[in-house]
């Protein structure tokens, strides 16, 4: 099918979905679901290009998971497809949701079979029950359940996709720049996973492999005069604190790189590099905060973290306590999760002459188990 793009759209927020990672990235075995979807498409039809759009903070990661090319995504429907569209040189532009993932491949068909037919060949259901508009019933032999996915002419989409009304479909869009519609039959599978209770009506869906993942992050300030320090959080009392673009909290930079190198996302300086000023003296717990939301977002679960820290001084005994619960708070985590070691250098290097202070994390994740997932 040389003359068709497919265009897969994954850069939703999954609000109505309710749970800190979204639905994009619940993980199929060892594949995040985007993939999934991607690959059954790839599998089944020739495409000239397949185009993923994916939320504009996740592009760097979707694209290391394969071959499919990845744009971000917009703030509308609309704004996303225009993305895409500029990627497209194909006549015809296959366009489906991601949340729409048990692909009915005779009804796919039955789309592309239509292609030369209208603008925007659409699936429909015909609807069944009594069906009200407000306070007004309906007449249900005129009303249609629109589906994905959608072929169009790829000009006509461009010339709708300019628009700045948000439509929740293609043909919404071609419609209202007058272009011509076409409705095939739709299919029952193509269920939408919108909200929890749709995860029991997709029987494509597999569960996520139980592997764990571990992570190792070391960091190392040197003090400096005049600085509050802060260690997990927690402020220590001491006549110096480190010398850093942010806080300096050498424990938390160092749990975030261990947290980040068990999800494959890099390091704490790609994400808050510090050459950035929005970054200068920067609350560490709010770094922290921000990873766990992007790595529970892609479809992990933290479940282990375990932090060293090598200082001459000060004593931290009295803050170990204080700085375990803090950190629970941030992770999310049960306080028997979390494991805190701190320790001095024998007098020995930089640390031992007390000069500064390295610490060393490690951190086990999960890929989240939506099959626990209550309705």
């Amino acid at each position: 099918m040389e003359d068709i793009t497919l265009i897969l759209l994954a850069a939703g927020s999954s609000t109505r979905f309710g749970m800190g990672t979204k639905k994009q990235w619940l993980y199929q075995g060892t594949r995040p679901l985007w993939q999934k979807v991607a690959d059954d498409f790839d599998a089944a039809f020739d495409f000239a290009k397949v185009i993923v759009v994916g939320s504009g903070d996740e592009i760097a990661y979707m694209q290391l998971f394969g071959a499919y090319e990845v744009v971000a995504g917009g703030n509308s429907r609309q704004e996303s497809l225009r993305n895409a569209l500029a990627l497209v040189k194909t006549p015809y532009v296959l366009v489906s949701d991601v949340a729409r993932c048990c692909l009915d491949l005779p009804m796919i068909e039955r789309v592309i079979a239509h292609k030369k037919s209208a603008d925007c060949i659409v699936p429909t259901l015909g609807v069944v029950d009594t069906l009200y508009v407000e306070d007004e019933a309906v007449d249900r032999d005129r009303a249609r359940l629109i589906q994905t996915p959608q072929l169009s002419r790829t000009d006509a989409l461009r010339r709708a996709v300019v628009a700045e009304t948000d439509y929740t479909d293609e043909s919404s869009a071609i419609r209202a720049v007058d272009g011509s519609i076409h409705f095939v039959e739709g299919s029952s599978q193509a269920h939408k996973l919108t909200r929890p209770a749709d995860l029991g009506r997709l029987p494509c869906l597999i569960p996520p492999d139980q592997g764990s993942f571990t992570g190792y992050g070391i960091d190392i300030h040197p003090f400096e005069e005049g600085k509050t320090m802060k260690l997990c959080g927690v402020t220590i009392e001491s006549p110096v604190g480190f010398k850093a673009h942010s806080d300096g909290d050498v424990a938390i930079h160092a749990l975030i790189d261990a947290l980040m190198g068990a999800a494959g996302m890099g390091d704490i300086g790609e994400l808050f590099p510090d050459t950035d000023v929005a970054y200068a003296d920067a609350d560490s717990t709010v770094l922290l905060a921000e990873v766990v939301r992007r790595i529970r977002a892609v479809g992990f679960t933290i479940r282990h973290v375990d932090v060293t820290v090598l200082a001459q001084t000060p004593r931290l005994l009295p803050y170990k306590s204080a700085m375990r619960a803090r950190l629970s708070r941030l992770l999310h985590l049960p306080l028997p999760r979390i494991n805190l070691k701190a320790t001095t250098a024998e007098k020995l290097g930089f640390v031992g002459r007390k000069e500064g202070v390295t610490v060393h994390a490690t951190a086990t994740l999960n890929y989240f188990d939506w099959t626990k997932v209550s309705a």
